[in-house]
């Protein structure tokens, strides 16, 4: 199993800290390097800024929102950002949620499935270097009874092939995810609960393509926190407004997939309750209505030995590529995270 880093969102004050957390993974042999977008800072321009400043490590888009940019515009970005880095970029994609797709881009949240697949047939269609050309039921290329005519990338990507991810959280999404994607960007993951709510179904992806999950990169995004054993529930008091946002207040009532996904893991009562308080505003209602075991199981806390036992639990459900959010109120304590988590995994005998 490797390990990499989520930068998460540029901009949030801690920009300086976060190319010297990205450099310092690079040195400790960190798989990847993710950056991602919302409605601020853009994932690509972050991804050339780190990979302009580090060596071998791999940068990866956790996401590129599909409502945010054309297909082709993604497939110009994709191929650019990889020979620009070396052959280092690795492309993630997701269709963000109806609140952001609607409310900033103006693209109305439907058939969010059948777009990804277009979406996905079309940028890879593109970075091929063929001439463009595709007749869907959300593209047309060209445009028909216009000017417009098929045209091919002009720029080489490093490689030919550019592993593409797609973020994923419901058992349809997750099985297209494994029929067409080189990997699944995951969230809220527990190792426990991986193989029913992520693993199978990527499996039944996979299994209608003809393929097994040889060679599928799987990824769940994990935030860290060392200290000691006797400071675990400390620790997971970190994460509770956290968790609380995505479970209580990303997206609407009837459209939230993290709390779906909560619910999916036996916290029904608590999703529940979790989002009738954070969307009738009370926030630190919500946040103490987390289960602590929740937190814990979808988390690193703790010491280096209780990480690397977390570690092996995760490798043998069938993570292999372990995305960390290192936690610190500094720059030297997001610094000794990774370490840790390096330390961790040495310890698992998974390095």
């Amino acid at each position: 199993m490797q390990l990499g880093i989520n930068l998460g969102y540029w901009g949030a004050g801690m920009d300086a800290d976060n190319l010297a957390v990205a450099k310092e993974a690079d040195r400790l042999g960190y798989a990847v390097c993710w950056a991602a977008e919302a409605y601020g800072s853009d994932a690509a321009t972050v991804l050339t800024w780190v990979a302009a400043q580090t060596e071998r490590i791999d940068v990866g888009s956790a996401i590129f929102q599909i409502p945010a940019r054309q297909p082709a515009m993604t497939a110009m970005t994709a191929a650019t950002l990889d020979s620009l880095s070396g052959g280092r970029f690795r492309l993630g994609l997701g269709v963000s949620g109806p609140q952001v797709s609607e409310g900033w881009y103006g693209v109305k949240f439907d058939k969010p499935l059948a777009r990804t697949r277009e979406y996905v047939e079309i940028v890879r269609k593109a970075m091929t270097r063929e001439r463009l050309s595709y007749e869907g039921e959300h593209w047309t290329l060209p445009l028909p009874d216009g000017p417009g005519k098929p045209i091919k990338l002009t720029v080489h990507p490093q490689r030919e092939h550019i592993p593409l991810y797609i973020a994923a959280i419901g058992p349809k999404n997750l099985e297209q995810t494994g029929e067409i994607a080189d990997g699944a960007l995951l969230i809220f993951p527990a190792a426990e609960h991986l193989e029913e709510t992520a693993l199978r179904h990527l499996r039944a992806g996979r299994e209608k393509a003809g393929k097994t999950m040889e060679g599928f990169d799987v990824v769940p995004t994990v935030p860290l926190a060392v200290g000691a054993d006797d400071q675990v529930d400390a620790l997971a008091d970190m994460f509770r407004p956290y968790t609380a946002l995505y479970v209580g207040g990303m997206g609407s009532r009837k459209q939230n997939f993290y709390n779906q996904l909560a619910r999916r893991m036996g916290y029904e009562k608590e999703a529940a309750e979790i989002q009738d308080k954070y969307l009738a505003g009370d926030k630190e209602g919500a946040a103490a209505a987390v289960p602590r075991q929740l937190i814990d199981s979808t988390t690193l806390l703790g010491s280096v030995d209780r990480i690397a036992d977390r570690m092996q639990a995760y490798a043998a459900a069938g993570v292999t590529t372990l995305t960390l959010s290192p936690a610190g109120f500094t720059l030297e304590d997001r610094i000794a995270a990774l370490r840790a988590g390096t330390e961790a995994l040495e310890r698992a005998g998974l390095a």
